[in-house]
Protein backbone atom coordinates (compact mmCIF):
# COMPACT_ATOMS: atom_id res chain seq x y z
CA UNK A 1 0.00 0.00 0.00
CA UNK A 2 2.78 2.43 0.97
CA UNK A 3 4.64 1.70 -2.28
CA UNK A 4 1.48 2.48 -4.24
CA UNK A 5 1.16 5.85 -2.45
CA UNK A 6 4.81 6.65 -3.15
CA UNK A 7 4.25 5.90 -6.82
CA UNK A 8 1.34 8.36 -6.81
CA UNK A 9 -1.29 5.74 -7.60
CA UNK A 10 -4.72 7.03 -6.61
CA UNK A 11 -7.25 4.65 -5.07
CA UNK A 12 -10.76 6.15 -4.83
CA UNK A 13 -14.12 4.57 -4.04
CA UNK A 14 -15.85 6.07 -7.08
CA UNK A 15 -19.22 4.62 -6.02
CA UNK A 16 -19.51 7.39 -3.41
CA UNK A 17 -17.49 10.04 -5.24
CA UNK A 18 -19.85 12.54 -6.89
CA UNK A 19 -18.78 13.54 -10.39
CA UNK A 20 -16.50 10.62 -11.25
CA UNK A 21 -16.60 6.97 -12.24
CA UNK A 22 -13.86 4.61 -13.50
CA UNK A 23 -12.97 3.25 -16.92
CA UNK A 24 -11.99 -0.36 -17.70
CA UNK A 25 -8.39 0.31 -16.59
CA UNK A 26 -9.50 1.71 -13.24
CA UNK A 27 -8.75 5.35 -14.07
CA UNK A 28 -10.96 8.15 -12.79
CA UNK A 29 -13.15 9.61 -15.54
CA UNK A 30 -15.85 12.27 -15.37
CA UNK A 31 -19.51 11.35 -15.05
CA UNK A 32 -21.03 14.24 -17.09
CA UNK A 33 -24.40 14.31 -15.33
CA UNK A 34 -22.95 14.23 -11.81
CA UNK A 35 -20.25 16.73 -12.82
CA UNK A 36 -22.98 19.30 -13.51
CA UNK A 37 -24.08 18.98 -9.87
CA UNK A 38 -20.51 19.57 -8.68
CA UNK A 39 -20.18 22.64 -10.94
CA UNK A 40 -23.50 23.95 -9.64
CA UNK A 41 -22.31 23.65 -6.02
CA UNK A 42 -19.11 25.59 -6.75
CA UNK A 43 -20.92 28.20 -8.83
CA UNK A 44 -23.66 28.86 -6.27
CA UNK A 45 -21.15 29.07 -3.42
CA UNK A 46 -19.09 31.71 -5.26
CA UNK A 47 -22.30 33.58 -6.08
CA UNK A 48 -22.90 33.95 -2.34
CA UNK A 49 -25.19 31.06 -1.41
CA UNK A 50 -24.72 29.44 1.99
CA UNK A 51 -24.11 25.68 2.25
CA UNK A 52 -27.58 25.30 3.79
CA UNK A 53 -29.17 27.07 0.84
CA UNK A 54 -27.21 25.00 -1.71
CA UNK A 55 -28.21 21.76 0.04
CA UNK A 56 -31.88 22.79 0.13
CA UNK A 57 -31.81 23.65 -3.58
CA UNK A 58 -30.26 20.30 -4.55
CA UNK A 59 -32.88 18.44 -2.51
CA UNK A 60 -35.70 20.50 -4.03
CA UNK A 61 -34.49 19.61 -7.54
CA UNK A 62 -34.23 15.90 -6.69
CA UNK A 63 -30.49 15.63 -7.29
CA UNK A 64 -28.69 12.72 -5.63
CA UNK A 65 -25.51 12.68 -3.53
CA UNK A 66 -22.43 10.70 -4.52
CA UNK A 67 -23.77 7.79 -2.44
CA UNK A 68 -27.12 7.99 -4.23
CA UNK A 69 -28.96 9.57 -1.30
CA UNK A 70 -31.73 12.16 -1.58
CA UNK A 71 -30.73 14.05 1.60
CA UNK A 72 -28.00 16.67 1.35
CA UNK A 73 -26.09 17.82 4.45
CA UNK A 74 -23.97 20.95 4.79
CA UNK A 75 -21.06 18.68 5.76
CA UNK A 76 -21.37 16.98 2.34
CA UNK A 77 -21.31 20.34 0.55
CA UNK A 78 -18.32 21.40 2.65
CA UNK A 79 -16.34 18.24 1.73
CA UNK A 80 -17.10 18.70 -1.98
CA UNK A 81 -15.93 22.33 -1.86
CA UNK A 82 -12.62 21.31 -0.25
CA UNK A 83 -11.84 18.15 -2.23
CA UNK A 84 -8.71 18.77 -4.33
CA UNK A 85 -9.66 15.88 -6.64
CA UNK A 86 -12.21 18.15 -8.33
CA UNK A 87 -9.33 20.23 -9.74
CA UNK A 88 -7.55 17.09 -10.98
CA UNK A 89 -5.11 16.64 -8.07
CA UNK A 90 -5.03 14.02 -5.34
CA UNK A 91 -3.76 14.06 -1.76
CA UNK A 92 -3.02 10.43 -0.86
CA UNK A 93 -3.22 8.78 2.55
CA UNK A 94 -5.60 11.31 4.14
CA UNK A 95 -6.68 8.51 6.46
CA UNK A 96 -4.76 5.52 7.84
CA UNK A 97 -5.75 2.06 9.04
CA UNK A 98 -5.25 1.61 12.79
CA UNK A 99 -6.64 -1.91 13.05
CA UNK A 100 -6.31 -4.22 10.04
CA UNK A 101 -8.70 -6.76 11.56
CA UNK A 102 -11.61 -4.35 12.04
CA UNK A 103 -10.49 -2.11 9.11
CA UNK A 104 -10.72 0.89 11.43
CA UNK A 105 -9.46 4.08 9.75
CA UNK A 106 -8.72 7.47 11.30
CA UNK A 107 -7.69 10.88 9.96
CA UNK A 108 -3.95 11.09 9.24
CA UNK A 109 -2.73 13.96 11.41
CA UNK A 110 0.93 13.50 10.56
CA UNK A 111 1.52 10.00 11.93
CA UNK A 112 2.11 8.74 8.37
CA UNK A 113 3.48 10.45 5.23
CA UNK A 114 1.06 11.97 2.72
CA UNK A 115 1.68 12.24 -1.02
CA UNK A 116 0.31 14.96 -3.29
CA UNK A 117 -0.18 14.11 -6.97
CA UNK A 118 -0.83 17.01 -9.36
CA UNK A 119 -2.84 16.62 -12.59
CA UNK A 120 -3.66 13.02 -11.78
CA UNK A 121 -6.96 12.99 -13.66
CA UNK A 122 -9.32 15.23 -15.63
CA UNK A 123 -10.60 18.17 -13.57
CA UNK A 124 -14.25 19.11 -13.17
CA UNK A 125 -13.43 22.47 -11.58
CA UNK A 126 -10.65 24.72 -13.00
CA UNK A 127 -7.84 25.31 -10.51
CA UNK A 128 -8.36 29.07 -10.36
CA UNK A 129 -12.04 28.54 -9.44
CA UNK A 130 -11.14 25.88 -6.85
CA UNK A 131 -8.62 28.24 -5.24
CA UNK A 132 -11.13 31.09 -5.18
CA UNK A 133 -13.56 28.82 -3.34
CA UNK A 134 -10.86 28.02 -0.76
CA UNK A 135 -10.41 31.77 -0.24
CA UNK A 136 -14.16 32.25 0.15
CA UNK A 137 -14.30 29.39 2.68
CA UNK A 138 -11.64 31.15 4.75
CA UNK A 139 -13.41 34.52 4.38
CA UNK A 140 -16.74 33.13 5.59
CA UNK A 141 -15.11 31.41 8.53
CA UNK A 142 -13.74 34.84 9.43
CA UNK A 143 -17.21 36.41 9.59
CA UNK A 144 -18.75 33.63 11.66
CA UNK A 145 -17.73 35.51 14.79
CA UNK A 146 -18.77 38.98 15.81
CA UNK A 147 -16.39 41.59 17.23
CA UNK A 148 -16.69 39.98 20.68
CA UNK A 149 -15.75 36.55 19.32
CA UNK A 150 -19.25 35.08 19.55
CA UNK A 151 -20.45 32.72 16.86
CA UNK A 152 -22.92 34.04 14.29
CA UNK A 153 -24.01 32.01 11.30
CA UNK A 154 -23.35 33.03 7.71
CA UNK A 155 -26.51 33.73 5.77
CA UNK A 156 -27.06 34.67 2.14
CA UNK A 157 -30.80 35.38 2.29
CA UNK A 158 -30.47 39.12 1.64
CA UNK A 159 -28.09 41.51 -0.10
CA UNK A 160 -27.49 43.40 3.18
CA UNK A 161 -26.67 40.26 5.20
CA UNK A 162 -23.26 40.68 6.89
CA UNK A 163 -22.90 44.00 5.05
CA UNK A 164 -24.63 46.35 7.52
CA UNK A 165 -22.55 47.00 10.65
CA UNK A 166 -23.24 48.94 13.84
CA UNK A 167 -21.06 52.04 14.14
CA UNK A 168 -21.40 51.91 17.92
CA UNK A 169 -20.52 48.31 18.89
CA UNK A 170 -19.39 46.93 15.47
CA UNK A 171 -21.88 44.06 15.62
CA UNK A 172 -23.83 43.00 12.51
CA UNK A 173 -27.32 44.32 11.82
CA UNK A 174 -30.10 41.77 11.41
CA UNK A 175 -33.21 41.92 9.24
CA UNK A 176 -36.47 41.70 11.19
CA UNK A 177 -40.19 42.03 10.37
CA UNK A 178 -42.01 44.60 12.46
CA UNK A 179 -45.74 44.75 13.11
CA UNK A 180 -46.35 47.99 14.97
CA UNK A 181 -50.08 48.30 15.74
CA UNK A 182 -50.99 46.62 12.47
CA UNK A 183 -48.41 48.59 10.46
CA UNK A 184 -46.03 46.04 8.94
CA UNK A 185 -42.50 46.92 7.87
CA UNK A 186 -39.02 45.41 7.45
CA UNK A 187 -36.22 46.99 9.44
CA UNK A 188 -32.54 46.38 10.22
CA UNK A 189 -31.39 46.48 13.84
CA UNK A 190 -28.12 45.83 15.68
CA UNK A 191 -27.84 42.20 16.85
CA UNK A 192 -26.76 43.40 20.30
CA UNK A 193 -30.11 45.16 20.73
CA UNK A 194 -32.03 42.08 19.66
CA UNK A 195 -30.06 39.69 21.86
CA UNK A 196 -29.08 41.29 25.17
CA UNK A 197 -26.84 38.31 26.01
CA UNK A 198 -24.46 39.39 23.25
CA UNK A 199 -23.31 42.44 25.20
CA UNK A 200 -23.06 43.52 28.84
CA UNK A 201 -23.96 47.09 27.81
CA UNK A 202 -27.07 47.18 25.56
CA UNK A 203 -26.47 48.90 22.22
CA UNK A 204 -28.61 51.96 21.50
CA UNK A 205 -27.82 52.49 17.81
CA UNK A 206 -30.96 53.37 15.87
CA UNK A 207 -33.06 50.95 13.86
CA UNK A 208 -33.12 51.57 10.10
CA UNK A 209 -36.07 50.88 7.81
CA UNK A 210 -35.05 48.68 4.86
CA UNK A 211 -36.47 51.10 2.28
CA UNK A 212 -34.54 53.94 3.92
CA UNK A 213 -31.38 51.83 3.80
CA UNK A 214 -31.87 51.18 0.08
CA UNK A 215 -32.47 54.89 -0.50
CA UNK A 216 -29.24 55.74 1.35
CA UNK A 217 -27.24 53.33 -0.81
CA UNK A 218 -28.77 54.79 -3.99
CA UNK A 219 -27.79 58.30 -2.85
CA UNK A 220 -24.24 57.17 -2.07
CA UNK A 221 -23.84 55.50 -5.46
CA UNK A 222 -25.19 58.60 -7.20
CA UNK A 223 -22.64 60.72 -5.32
CA UNK A 224 -19.97 58.43 -6.75
CA UNK A 225 -21.42 58.88 -10.25
CA UNK A 226 -21.49 62.66 -9.72
CA UNK A 227 -17.80 62.71 -8.72
CA UNK A 228 -16.83 60.09 -11.26
CA UNK A 229 -13.39 61.56 -11.95
CA UNK A 230 -12.28 61.35 -8.31
CA UNK A 231 -13.76 57.88 -7.86
CA UNK A 232 -12.05 56.53 -10.97
CA UNK A 233 -8.72 57.93 -9.79
CA UNK A 234 -9.08 56.16 -6.42
CA UNK A 235 -10.15 52.96 -8.18
CA UNK A 236 -7.19 53.17 -10.58
CA UNK A 237 -4.78 53.54 -7.65
CA UNK A 238 -6.42 50.56 -5.95
CA UNK A 239 -5.96 48.42 -9.08
CA UNK A 240 -2.31 49.49 -9.35
CA UNK A 241 -1.72 48.58 -5.68
CA UNK A 242 -3.23 45.10 -6.11
CA UNK A 243 -1.18 44.48 -9.27
CA UNK A 244 1.97 45.63 -7.48
CA UNK A 245 1.52 43.07 -4.71
CA UNK A 246 3.30 39.85 -5.60
CA UNK A 247 4.34 36.66 -3.88
CA UNK A 248 7.74 36.59 -2.18
CA UNK A 249 8.68 33.53 -4.24
CA UNK A 250 7.39 32.59 -7.70
CA UNK A 251 5.68 29.34 -8.63
CA UNK A 252 8.52 28.56 -11.08
CA UNK A 253 11.12 28.94 -8.33
CA UNK A 254 9.10 26.70 -6.01
CA UNK A 255 8.78 24.00 -8.71
CA UNK A 256 12.51 24.16 -9.38
CA UNK A 257 13.31 23.78 -5.68
CA UNK A 258 10.80 20.95 -5.29
CA UNK A 259 12.42 19.03 -8.16
CA UNK A 260 15.84 19.36 -6.53
CA UNK A 261 14.47 18.21 -3.18
CA UNK A 262 12.72 15.22 -4.72
CA UNK A 263 15.98 14.10 -6.39
CA UNK A 264 17.79 14.54 -3.09
CA UNK A 265 15.07 12.56 -1.30
CA UNK A 266 15.75 9.52 -3.49
CA UNK A 267 19.48 9.70 -2.68
CA UNK A 268 18.76 9.84 1.08
CA UNK A 269 16.36 6.88 1.13
CA UNK A 270 18.68 4.87 3.40
CA UNK A 271 19.19 7.69 5.90
CA UNK A 272 15.94 7.96 7.84
CA UNK A 273 16.79 11.19 9.66
CA UNK A 274 17.89 13.09 6.54
CA UNK A 275 15.05 11.53 4.52
CA UNK A 276 12.45 12.82 7.01
CA UNK A 277 14.07 16.27 7.09
CA UNK A 278 13.93 16.60 3.28
CA UNK A 279 10.37 15.24 3.23
CA UNK A 280 9.30 17.93 5.71
CA UNK A 281 10.92 20.59 3.52
CA UNK A 282 9.05 19.23 0.48
CA UNK A 283 5.72 19.47 2.35
CA UNK A 284 6.61 23.03 3.35
CA UNK A 285 7.26 24.06 -0.26
CA UNK A 286 4.08 22.33 -1.45
CA UNK A 287 2.10 24.34 1.10
CA UNK A 288 3.94 27.46 -0.05
CA UNK A 289 3.09 26.67 -3.67
CA UNK A 290 -0.59 26.17 -2.78
CA UNK A 291 -0.61 29.53 -0.99
CA UNK A 292 1.14 31.20 -3.95
CA UNK A 293 -1.44 29.79 -6.36
CA UNK A 294 -4.30 30.84 -4.08
CA UNK A 295 -2.92 34.36 -3.57
CA UNK A 296 -2.29 34.75 -7.30
CA UNK A 297 -5.78 33.58 -8.27
CA UNK A 298 -7.29 35.88 -5.66
CA UNK A 299 -5.31 38.88 -6.92
CA UNK A 300 -6.20 38.14 -10.55
CA UNK A 301 -9.88 37.86 -9.65
CA UNK A 302 -9.73 41.08 -7.60
CA UNK A 303 -8.03 42.98 -10.43
CA UNK A 304 -10.58 41.70 -12.96
CA UNK A 305 -13.51 42.73 -10.74
CA UNK A 306 -12.00 46.17 -10.13
CA UNK A 307 -11.37 46.67 -13.85
CA UNK A 308 -14.95 45.67 -14.66
CA UNK A 309 -16.15 48.16 -12.05
CA UNK A 310 -13.87 50.85 -13.49
CA UNK A 311 -15.24 50.30 -17.01
CA UNK A 312 -18.82 50.31 -15.72
CA UNK A 313 -18.45 53.57 -13.75
CA UNK A 314 -16.64 55.20 -16.66
CA UNK A 315 -19.51 54.40 -19.03
CA UNK A 316 -22.25 55.39 -16.57
CA UNK A 317 -23.98 58.61 -17.67
CA UNK A 318 -27.27 58.60 -15.74
CA UNK A 319 -28.27 58.59 -12.09
CA UNK A 320 -29.45 55.43 -10.38
CA UNK A 321 -33.22 55.68 -9.80
CA UNK A 322 -33.96 52.20 -8.45
CA UNK A 323 -32.15 49.88 -6.05
CA UNK A 324 -29.95 47.55 -8.13
CA UNK A 325 -28.90 44.49 -6.10
CA UNK A 326 -26.26 43.28 -8.58
CA UNK A 327 -24.69 46.76 -8.74
CA UNK A 328 -24.59 47.01 -4.94
CA UNK A 329 -22.84 43.62 -4.77
CA UNK A 330 -20.23 44.86 -7.23
CA UNK A 331 -19.65 48.25 -5.66
CA UNK A 332 -20.36 48.23 -1.92
CA UNK A 333 -18.04 46.65 0.66
CA UNK A 334 -20.05 47.48 3.79
CA UNK A 335 -22.52 49.94 5.33
CA UNK A 336 -21.83 51.37 8.79
CA UNK A 337 -24.83 52.79 10.68
CA UNK A 338 -24.36 55.57 13.27
CA UNK A 339 -27.04 57.57 15.11
CA UNK A 340 -26.49 60.67 12.98
CA UNK A 341 -25.18 59.27 9.69
CA UNK A 342 -24.61 56.20 7.53
CA UNK A 343 -21.22 55.53 5.91
CA UNK A 344 -21.26 53.55 2.69
CA UNK A 345 -17.81 52.03 2.09
CA UNK A 346 -17.04 51.08 -1.51
CA UNK A 347 -14.74 48.33 -2.77
CA UNK A 348 -12.57 50.98 -4.38
CA UNK A 349 -11.59 52.22 -0.93
CA UNK A 350 -13.80 55.33 -1.09
CA UNK A 351 -16.38 56.14 1.64
CA UNK A 352 -19.51 58.29 1.21
CA UNK A 353 -21.34 59.69 4.25
CA UNK A 354 -25.11 60.11 3.97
Amino acid sequence: MLYRYQQGKVQVNHNRFLGYTKDAEGNLIIDPEQAETVKRIYREYLEGSSMDKIAAGLEADGLLTGAGGKRWHTSTINKILQNEKYMGDALLQKTITTDFLTKTRIKNNGSAPQYYVENDHEAIIPKDIFLLVQEELVRRRGIKKDHNGRACSYTSNHIFSKMVICGNCEDFFRRIHWNNHGCKSIVWRCSSRLDRSRSTIPCTTRTVNEEELKSIVIRAINEVFASKKDYLKVLQNHIAQVVKESAAISEIEIDKHLLELQKELINKANNKEEYNSIAEEIFHYRELKQKTLTDGATRDDQVNRLKELYDFIKSQSTELTEFDESLVKRMVERIVVYDDKVCVEFKSGMTVEV
